[in-house]
């Protein structure tokens, strides 16, 4: 090969890297391995930047950002986490999503790992415990599953008389599905109501489910904690009303969407964690010696508009509570 000829081969592949890398080659490199899409992560990654920033890391001035995004489709999770691997990333982050951080786990036992999630990562076998994770994961957790059987109970409330409702999970979101529907089931039974487990892992499923409730005899309907629900408020709010089913949903953007109620942990500032997180490994701090972190803050949004529209009169001692109410 000619060495004019090798040298444009050469600068053809340069030309591909990223700015950063052929800068500063000592740049570290975070792994950032998204379940959705960066539209409907827009804000959460935002906050996770802040977190970076907080730490002392601002993208492409001293950190690059690897990103890989499944879509809403959690089957390209194992291969998107092995090529950030194969890329030799100094970090990965697993932000909103049990599925992307269980398929990270899969791909390495060596690149340390910071999740952002609303499960329990030790019940997921994520880390031994809070305090000391032991392996090479930890991050942050924002309650959401804890909370899970709350939402029943507050539907519950607000629908005294009835005797029966559903619960909507993600079936390709294998474990966190079952650790959901293993809670609500609990709770249900507690409650001495009957609850139906329906799956969507599609937009398309949606309006399946919707249409399935009023032969169930479903009085209400609970939306399981899952980030392709989560980034889907809107659909589901429209959904829910124009079936006019009472339903509650972890995030506020669902009742802020003209939903009637949500409830659940405060997710922007859980990401923001997980960026200050990321930040001290990429000082030098190892997973195994940092604790999983609890974002305890939870909020409750209720919609009087969506609630009229239903039919429903809130009691006061509902409201009283509610961080939000909209009219």
């Amino acid at each position: 090969m000619r060495r004019r000829e090798f040298l444009g081969i050469v600068g053809s592949a340069a030309a591909g890297w990223p700015a950063m890398a052929r800068a500063q080659p000592s740049v570290p490199v975070v792994g950032y391995l998204g379940a959705e899409t960066p539209v409907l992560f827009a804000s959460r990654l935002s906050a996770f930047r802040q977190g970076l920033s907080t730490a002392g890391f601002t993208e492409r001035k001293n950190v690059a950002i690897e990103y890989r995004w499944a879509e809403g489709h959690n089957d390209r999770l194992p291969a998107l986490a092995a090529d950030l691997v194969h890329a030799r990333v100094t970090v990965i982050s697993s932000p909103g999503s049990v599925a992307s951080t269980l398929a990270a786990k899969a791909a390495t036992s060596t690149i340390p790992i910071v999740f952002e999630m609303g499960a329990d990562p030790v019940a997921l076998g994520l880390v031994a415990s809070l305090d000391r994770p032991g392996g090479n994961l930890t991050g942050v957790t924002s309650l959401n599953a804890q909370v899970g059987p709350k939402r029943l109970e507050l539907l519950h409330e607000l629908l005294p008389a009835a005797t029966t409702f559903a619960l909507l999970v993600n079936p390709t979101d294998t474990r966190n599905a079952e650790a959901t529907s293993k809670s609500l089931q609990a709770a249900a039974g507690i409650l001495k109501l009957e609850l139906h487990v329906l799956n969507a892992s599609t937009e398309r499923d949606f309006e399946t489910v919707f249409s399935q409730l009023g032969k169930l005899g479903v009085s209400g309907l609970v939306i399981g904690n899952e980030t392709f629900f989560a980034n889907r408020s809107e659909e589901l709010a429209a959904l829910a009303m124009r079936y006019a089913v009472p339903t509650v949903h972890q995030s506020p953007e669902f009742a802020r969407a003209g939903g009637l109620m949500s409830y659940g942990g405060d997710v922007m500032e859980s990401h923001r964690q997980a960026g200050i997180y990321t930040g001290r490994v990429l000082k030098g701090e190892k997973p195994a010696d940092l604790p999983v972190q609890q974002v305890t803050k939870v909020q409750m949004v209720i919609n009087l508009k969506a609630a009229k529209a239903l039919g429903l009169n809130v009691p006061l001692s509902l409201l009283g509570r509610a961080d939000e109410v909209i009219e």
